[in-house]
């Protein structure tokens, strides 16, 4: 019988304020690029007030829902269990998913606090560098799990952002622990290269036994390797993982899907912002797999919605362009 739900994902609930920045606004604010680093709500609010007189990007963000909602966009089903306030940013967010397609705990909304959010650093490069206040969503637990509904999909998928917070990681873990017991496939993102260097030990923990499938760009692949060397990181991703995608930016992507590794070819773009890219190539190729496809087609879509998204700013496409790219696919 063919699950209720494609994919049923846990994670942070960020709402996004995206600016574009310069290299000597970063040096100024002594934030390391590239990364995303946790700051509190006054860190976060100084970082606000330096850009006071520019104009930004606000979207309903957070990298398991990117995915969430960009497999909703192709065709897919989907659940996201995450934590917000009682306040406008929360039912932004809520209303934002919903608007998407996808089916969430919505009690959640009565909680006291602030909603998290994300300022998001844009560079001329493309490269994108993340100042995160997780507010309430720092307090995610099992409490927002619905269990039920995990055991009535086809994968269960997890962001590595969850790390660092104890009780999002248990309840990340906990989770798992009832896809493996219900035949629900599994899947992580390793998230950033930041996870990887500080909070290794807690991603292990989350992978357990080992997942079905891992996200992970070559950096967060060979800091989960200790390697730098991408030969010996594939292998020691196979320790870890039955199969996984390793992306590559410019150079597309590398795919593990049990009995071969595929190169995935680029599509030749010029990136604007890189922004969600990680989170968008892991929503499509969810959606593929779900559908029955094999990893070489999944990871092509992946890979073309991927470099679409980045010609752009923010972290999804609109509805028609994804919809746009899976009519080449069809």
């Amino acid at each position: 019988m063919t699950a209720h739900y494609h994919v049923y994902s846990i994670g942070n609930a960020l709402v996004d304020l995206e600016y574009t920045v310069t290299q000597h606004d970063l040096d100024a604010l002594g934030i390391d690029k590239g990364v995303m680093t946790l700051v509190d709500d006054q860190q976060q609010t100084s970082i606000m007030e330096y850009f006071n007189d520019r104009p930004h990007h606000r979207n309903a963000g957070g990298s398991a829902a990117n995915s969430i909602i960009a497999c909703s966009q192709f065709g897919g089903k989907g659940f996201y269990s995450c934590k917000v306030a009682d306040d406008e940013l929360g039912h932004f967010y809520m209303d934002d998913l919903r608007a998407g397609g996808v089916d969430t705990n919505h009690h959640t909304v009565k909680d006291q606090g602030h909603t998290g959010r994300c300022v998001v650093l844009v560079t001329p490069d493309g490269e994108r560098t993340m100042c995160t206040f997780l507010g309430v969503s720092s307090q995610l637990s099992a409490h927002e799990l619905l269990f039920d509904s995990l055991r009535d999909s086809d994968w269960f998928y997890s962001e590595g952002y969850l790390v660092t917070s104890d009780t999002a990681r248990q309840a990340a873990i906990a989770a798992k622990q009832v896809a493996d017991a219900a035949g629900v496939k599994t899947a992580l993102s390793l998230s950033d290269p930041n996870m990887v260097k500080f909070f290794k030990a807690g991603l292990l923990e989350m992978i357990g036994s080992g997942v079905d499938l891992l996200f992970a760009n070559e950096f967060e692949a060979m800091g989960m390797a200790g390697s730098d060397d991408l030969t010996t990181t594939v292998a020691a991703l196979k320790h870890i993982s039955t199969t996984f995608a390793i992306t590559r930016g410019a150079q597309g992507a590398l795919v593990w899907d049990g009995q071969q590794l595929l190169e995935i070819p680029a599509v030749p773009v010029t990136a604007i912002d890189t922004l969600g890219a990680g989170d968008l190539f892991a929503g499509a190729f969810l959606f593929g797999l779900s559908q029955g496809w094999n990893y070489e087609r999944a990871g092509a879509l992946a890979v073309t919605a991927a470099a679409q998204l980045v010609t752009q700013f923010g972290p999804r496409l609109a509805t028609a362009e994804t919809q746009a790219i899976l009519k080449t696919f069809v």
